[in-house]
């Protein structure tokens, strides 16, 4: 039997469509719930379905006065606020094409996009750092756009462009990931396949308002089924989120595996009586984490799997829990493969994760680099670079990457994007990077370097911190007399993590 998952297609996305309208589908039915909760600890600040949506329509009103038509692209530079969805929903209500961005990125970082995209408008607050740009709209436009008479949203084709992310290519070039309206329309399969969501839960992310995780899994796709989205306001300490889910009664908590284990750490009192379990992704979750989290809560966590051309299509549910080392299996809807050069392995046998063409949720293409997008399909299937085993019952065994590509706190990097970035230092002959663990499922970057003498790492810090996002930036830096290199020469990046160890105490 052939390691192939293909229980029928989903329903057809409706057209015409608007990706805004559809996450905004319930809002005039009930007007009045609470849509969303940005939580502090002495209470918390709501925003009903109705305000949310006049918000929304009232930005593309006030963003197609700017100017900007249909069909635009605008970057975003915007902190976490809830700014940002507002933002980022009333563009593509509108038939503007946001672009999400870290608030992490460097002036240069951005110069390097802006060259790429050639945005009509960047939409920034002025404390974020952005490269130049002749037409910027500021959070005090954005701010006064909202009481604006509400726009007509966009309707068209679903396969027109929507939104564009950014993601880590494996050249060290970020990669603008085109998707579709219908991208929205492909998520409801993770309502049952990953969530278990109702319309009267009470989702709990705690990630930032400007993460695309946070975007999708902890806003759009509550408001999408007419669900609470709950929010802890910016700066919330690991340490009160307990007491933020006991005192909203979150029925559901989503983050990526690195929050989870800072709760373990630190948190006293985990007996949250209203949650029904929580959602992980963003990196592996380690089956010790998991067995942590359950004895000392006694609710299960649902893992997922995804990437950004695709967002999350493999996971654990409530109604198909994992099952031994599983990750868990395609969504109902989803068409998976494991393949090998030759198409789809026998299952048990170790192939590249792939996901069919046909996926409503799979990107339009990386924008700019059409041939590396057509560089990543084998025959119909789209390759994720993802190793997996997929058993007789269609549950996958995740196996890691089929390349150098480093994913510490849930972000994926690009090696040689790091490794590009230092060769400009002076003193530095060679360089490589890798995610290496600092203690059990803790990773973070490390650079490895060969030069003259071992530099300064006061000065070599603020030099990434300069040039690279947070996320990118190494936390170690390893001098060493040489890197371990192959027969041909070429960098064993895969060798580097046993010298780190070698090289602390």
């Amino acid at each position: 039997m052939l390691s192939v998952f293909d229980q029928g297609p989903p329903l057809a996305c409706p057209a015409p469509f608007n990706l805004a309208a559809h996450v905004l589908r319930h809002a005039d039915d009930h007007p009045d719930k609470t849509a969303l909760s940005v939580l502090c600890n002495d209470g918390a600040q709501d925003w009903t379905y109705g305000a949310l949506k006049s918000a929304i329509l009232g930005t593309a009103t006030g963003l197609l006065k700017t100017g900007l038509n249909p069909g635009d692209i605008a970057l975003m530079r915007l902190g976490n606020t809830v700014d940002f969805p507002i933002a980022y929903l009333g563009a593509i209500a509108a038939g503007i094409v946001p672009v999400p961005t870290s608030s992490q990125l460097t002036e240069p970082e951005t110069a390097r996009m802006i060259s790429d995209l050639q945005p009509t408008a960047i939409i920034r607050d002025p404390v974020v750092a952005c490269a130049n740009h002749p037409l910027q709209i500021t959070l005090d436009d954005l701010s006064g756009m909202r009481a604006l008479p509400p726009a007509e949203f966009q309707l068209g084709d679903p396969d027109r462009l929507a939104y564009v992310v950014y993601t880590s290519g494996t050249s060290g070039k970020p990669r603008a990931v085109a998707h579709a309206h219908r991208a929205i329309w492909a998520r409801q399969m993770m309502v049952d396949g990953w969530y278990g969501l109702r319309d009267t839960d009470r989702l709990c992310h705690a990630g930032a308002f400007n993460w695309t995780y946070t975007l999708g899994t902890g806003l759009m796709d509550p408001w999408t089924i007419g669900a609470t989205a709950l929010i802890p306001e910016p700066g919330t300490d690991s340490d009160a989120l307990p007491e933020l889910l006991r005192q909203h009664r979150a029925t559901i908590f989503a983050a990526a595996p690195g929050v989870f284990r800072k709760l373990l750490k630190s948190a006293g009192d985990l007996h949250l009586p209203d949650l029904r379990h929580g959602l992980c992704a963003g990196e592996k979750l380690s089956r010790h984490l998991h067995a942590q989290w359950s004895d000392l809560t006694g609710t299960e966590l649902y893992e997922a799997f995804g990437m950004s051309e695709c967002s999350t299509f493999i996971s654990s549910s409530p109604a198909h829990p994992a099952r031994g080392e599983a990750l868990g299996q395609p969504q109902p809807g989803r068409r998976v493969a494991i393949l090998g050069t030759d198409g789809p392995v026998p299952r048990g046998q170790e192939g590249t994760i792939a996901i069919h063409r046909s996926d409503p949720g799979l990107m339009l293409t990386y924008l700019n680099a059409p041939d590396e997008a057509k560089a990543r399909m084998q025959g119909d299937w789209f390759l994720t670079g993802d190793q997996g085993a997929m058993a007789m019952d269609g549950q996958i065994t995740y196996l890691g990457r089929d390349d150098d590509m480093m994913n510490a706190g849930g972000y994926r990097v690009s090696p040689v994007e790091v490794e590009a970035a230092l060769t400009k230092f002076p003193g530095i002959a060679q360089v490589g990077a890798a995610a290496v663990e600092v203690k059990q499922d803790t990773f973070v970057i490390a650079a490895f370097y060969t030069g003259p003498e071992k530099l300064d790492e006061d000065a070599l810090r603020t030099y990434v911190e300069a040039n690279l996002a947070r996320y990118k930036q190494p936390r170690a830096f390893i001098h060493l007399p040489e890197l371990p290199t192959g027969g041909n020469g070429k960098l064993l990046r895969r060798a580097l993590p046993a010298y780190f160890k070698a090289n602390t105490p």
